[in-house]
This record gives C-alpha cells, structure tokens and sequence, in this order.
C-alpha cells in the first residue's frame, strides 16, 4: 500500500497492510485539511476536504476535539467551525526537542545570525517539500516567514535546490518530475529545464541562490547540511532584502559563511535523517 501525498506533500510511502490501521489514518486526514484552508472548517467541509461522510466526519472531529487536537474558532461552542487545537503544538515541541539536528543546529545558527544580521532558517529535506523547523528573525519579516512548521516545495526552494544538489542526479530529477511545480511569485522558475540548470549552479558554487522566488524583494542563499553517509537532510538558508543588498554582494558575502556554517552542522549531522 502507498500512502497518498495528502496536504504535506511527502513523497508516497510504502507500508504494510497488515498493520496499517485506516481510523487513525482518517484522523491524520481529519488534521492535514486545515493545510488546505486558512480558515476554520465547518464539519460538511472537513468531510468533503477528507472524503470521508458526514457520521464519520463527525465522530472524527468529537474524539479530536475530546483529546484537545482540534477546538472551535474563538473557543466558543457555537458554529464558527473547527480549527486545529491548541495539543498540536506540544506534538511539534516534542518534535524539535527530541531532533538531534535541531539541537545541534541551533548555535551554529545563532552564531550566523549574529554574524550576519539577516533571518537564518534550518529546513529538512521531506522529499518534494521541505519544512522549516528553525528560524532566527532579523529586523524585517512577513508573517510567514516566521513560523515554523511551514512547507515549501523542494524545486522552488534554495534548500532545496542545495539537497537535490548533494543527490544522485537520478534522484533529484525524480523529486522535479513527481512536484507539483507552481508558481509562488511571477518569478518562480519551474520549468524543468531551468531547474536543472539552478540545480548544476549550486553544485558548482556549493550553495543555491534564489531570487524573489517565493517572496516578492528578498533573496535567499541557502546552503546543503549532509549526513555521515554524503547524504542531504536539511539546509541553512540566509534571507534578505533587494532594498539593501546588491545581489553579487549577498552571494561574495552570504556565500562562504552559509558553507562554513552548513561544513560544521554536516560534521555533527547524526546518521538516519535523510527521508525514504
């Protein structure tokens, strides 16, 4: 059996049937829908969003909210619809606290910070996607761009450009073929031809520069974090703003410590980490 890519954009898995349990995997559906919304969700549309029926549906959101995972919008018990419950949160503190990357990274990219006063991110290789698991803000930031947790596709990402990068060629150009390759910003490159092209730069500069990509004035250099076996598992990205940096000046500057500082996170990277 293959799981579906869902709302997290995970590359499909192969599991075993015999001890696949499908309640809990409509639960985890029930949750990754709100990934579809920026809003709350009434049940008939959670039921549409999962495809489950309403009685399932139903029963579903009782025992997640019984269980504090999800809550009504407001906190009240009227009908404003469900969103994702407070409980979450402490799954993703568990999360990060329990990632020996994490742990190790997070000095490594204070230091950066400090050095060089733009916001610095740690994200993890998950396939076509990858997820923000650190970010150390600067002065200037969007809403977004502060939160953890966040999903960007590989493709369109300087991370990820950097991962598929440190891969066989084989195995980043089947992450390009099997993403969903749309547009964040006008200037978003997609096309695979270009790709390939941003993906050859970074493996000759040793890191992958974007620009304005996902978002509109800012560029982000980012550089590839590799386990004991060579293998990618997560990025260090360095993002700033075209109102105060000449491109050319971010890559001389921004370029070495990005590789410096991903050189020393990779050195203390634990085995097991990259993604099926």
């Amino acid at each position: 059996m293959k799981l579906s890519k869902g709302n997290s954009e995970a590359a499909p898995r192969t599991v075993d049937d015999r001890l696949f349990l499908q309640s809990v995997e409509r639960a985890m559906r029930a949750l990754e829908a709100f990934g579809q919304q920026a809003r709350p969700l009434s049940l008939a549309e959670l039921a549409a969003a999962t495809g489950m029926d309403r009685s399932a549906a139903q029963r579903i959101a009782h025992t997640l909210q019984a269980l504090g995972y999800l809550e009504r919008a407001g906190g009240g018990t009227g009908g404003q619809g469900l969103v994702p419950g407070k409980r979450l949160l402490d799954r993703s503190f568990d999360y990060l606290r329990m990632n020996p990357l994490v742990e190790r990274a997070t000095p490594i990219l204070q230091e950066l910070r400090r050095t060089t006063q733009e916001r610095v991110d740690l994200s993890l290789f998950d396939g076509t996607s990858v997820i923000y698991a650190v970010r150390l803000q600067s002065k200037r930031e969007t809403f977004f761009a502060t939160l953890v947790g966040r999903r960007m596709p590989t493709f369109g990402s300087s991370g990820g450009r950097a991962m598929l990068a440190a891969l066989p060629a084989a195995e980043a150009e089947a992450i390009l073929e099997q993403s969903d390759r749309r547009r964040m910003t006008p200037k978003t490159v997609t096309d695979l031809p270009g790709l390939r092209a941003k993906i050859a730069e970074a493996q000759r500069d040793g890191f992958a520069l974007s620009l304005e990509e996902a978002l509109l004035g800012e560029v982000v250099l980012a550089a590839a974090v590799l386990d004991a076996q060579r293998r990618p598992v997560a990025a260090i990205h360095v993002a700033g703003s075209l109102s105060e940096w000449d491109v050319e000046a971010f890559r001389r500057r921004i370029g070495p410590l990005a590789m410096e500082a991903a050189r020393a996170l990779s050195q203390a990277a634990p085995e097991g980490l990259t993604p099926r």
